[in-house]
């Protein structure tokens, strides 16, 4: 072999050859998350399950139906096949919600040993529900989302509103028809109901912290709650003219 040939063979090295089934790979798109296989039955409710944790995470506003569908790792088409419409999966969500609220109530009244704790069971667990799930509260009463007509989401409410009535009936002493009130009952419930649920949305807010401020030192909201549900309403009226 002549010194040319040499310096050919040996001087300069040939490219690393890359194998065919390499370029392959290396050409080849990422393969797409694959979906998981659910039970129909099943598959709803990992829908409903992704969707809660896509609203606590997202808010209301990130909330979609390709983004539960994500969520849940399934087809995007999942979510409308079982729930029609982003209406639909709302209200829905918004009656697992309510009875997670119903339950979380019915056990605090159970669990109260005195008269008092009873009293208060109620409406503290209403406020501790919507601070440990501020999204799934927030769509409960977002009524111009909703479809009532639902009848998974009419019950839950229904029963909501069930035992508040109960609860208002025990602490005046009486038996309280959903049906029909008297004005005196639509009276007590209305007025409880709107504390706690106003009370509820300031201390979500933020609102609350100015009024916190000016109380005496380690005054929690629990406590400013509590003192609210047990001061005894006083003044007297204006007279009339």
């Amino acid at each position: 072999m002549g010194k040319s040939e040499t310096r050919t063979a040996h001087g300069v090295r040939p490219p690393k050859k890359t194998s065919s089934a390499s370029s392959r790979r290396a050409r080849r798109p990422a393969p797409a998350k694959p979906e998981t296989p659910y039970h129909h039955g099943a598959l709803r409710e990992a829908l409903l399950q992704a969707a809660e944790r896509v609203l606590e995470r997202d808010g209301l506003a990130g909330l979609t139906l390709r983004a539960v569908a994500r969520e849940a790792g399934v087809s995007h088409a999942a979510p409308t096949h079982h729930f029609g419409d982003l209406t639909g999966l709302l209200s829905e969500l918004a009656a697992v919600g309510f009875r997670q609220f119903n339950a979380a109530m019915a056990s605090s009244s159970d669990a109260a040993t005195t008269p008092l704790e009873r009293a208060l069971a109620r409406p503290k667990a209403y406020v501790a529900y919507a601070q440990a799930h501020p999204g799934m509260y927030g769509i409960m009463f977002r009524t111009e989302r909703l479809d009532y007509s639902r009848p998974s989401l009419h019950e839950a409410a229904e029963a909501s509103f069930a035992g508040l009535a109960n609860a208002i009936g025990a602490m005046r002493q009486e038996q309280i028809s959903e049906d029909a009130l008297t004005l005196n009952q639509g009276a007590a419930i209305a007025r409880a109901w709107s504390m706690v649920h106003g009370f509820t949305m300031l201390l979500l807010d933020g609102r609350l912290k100015d009024i916190l401020e000016r109380l005496p030192e380690g005054t929690t909201a629990e406590r400013l709650f509590e003192a609210m549900l047990t001061a005894p309403v006083t003044g007297k009226l204006p007279d009339c003219p």
